[in-house]
């Protein structure tokens, strides 16, 4: 323990007086980790915290701890017993808490997923109207302002590509893949066909697509009508138990007052 002291006092002036930098140190070991990034680590980010965070700084934190953890065990080590089992436990540790931070934002999307999965089909339900008018680009620029949030970001980079000449499927697949949520890759699909239908067929094309949007929003109804149902269902089995054991323990008591008497 005096060596522990000794070593975190030693790091902490030389830290200050600018001999070493840790900050620098995990920046240049972030770019090796960059691998292990989530595939939906950004979408869910800009959902918890919105599209102004900055996703690398969090991510560069996320490494820091964990290298940082292994480091500080396996120091521990060398000054205990150092063993294959004790390393390899410290770098199995140095990954639980690197992959704590991304469990906890799956967490808060799983907790908010019915109100997350319905700003897509709201969404597309105005974007149709405004499709109506206009090319789906131009509906799409012009949809930007009403839209939600969190898919403001996601479409201003769809418009770009556009606009840049890319007149392929992937900048609408970028976007489902960017917002990973109920369907948005069929809808973006049904979507990136529309654009290319012609004036004559663009009514037709358009039946069909508020079609798929209007199921889409029956299924969000559904899905919300089914979650407040099981809500009632487990308040009313919460109920039934405490009422329940309420009672026993008041037959309980009386009957240990009857052989009392």
């Amino acid at each position: 323990m005096e060596f522990l002291i000794i070593a975190i006092i030693i790091i902490g002036i030389m830290e200050y007086t600018r001999r070493i930098d840790t900050k620098k140190f995990i920046g240049d070991v972030e770019p090796y980790f960059r691998f292990l990034m989530e595939s939906d680590y950004k979408f869910l980010v800009s959902l918890k915290y919105g599209d102004d965070v900055d996703v690398n700084a969090l991510y560069q934190i996320r490494v820091r701890n964990g290298v940082l953890t292994i480091v500080l065990i396996i120091f521990l080590l060398f000054l205990t017993n150092v063993n294959f089992i004790g390393v390899l436990a410290a770098f199995i540790i140095g990954f639980i808490v690197f992959k704590m931070p991304y469990t906890q934002l799956q967490k808060y999307y799983k907790a908010n997923l019915s109100k997350i999965n319905q700003m897509l089909p709201y969404y597309l339900k105005s974007l149709e109207i405004l499709i109506q008018h206009y090319t789906v680009p131009v509906a799409l620029a012009r949809s930007i302002n009403t839209a939600p949030d969190i898919f403001k970001k996601g479409l201003r980079d769809l418009i770009s590509k556009i606009e840049a000449g890319d007149s392929s499927i992937d900048p609408y697949m970028d976007f489902a893949k960017e917002y990973p949520v109920r369907d948005s890759m069929r809808m973006m699909r049904l979507l990136y066909r529309l654009s290319l239908g012609s004036q004559e067929n663009k009514q037709q094309q358009l039946v069909m697509f508020s079609r798929s949007v209007s199921s889409l929003q029956q299924k969000m109804r559904e899905q919300k009508y089914k979650e407040r149902l099981e809500t009632m269902e487990k308040k009313t089995m919460m109920m039934l138990f405490a009422t329940g054991g309420g009672v026993l323990i008041i037959l309980l008591f009386s009957m240990m007052n009857m052989m009392t008497i």
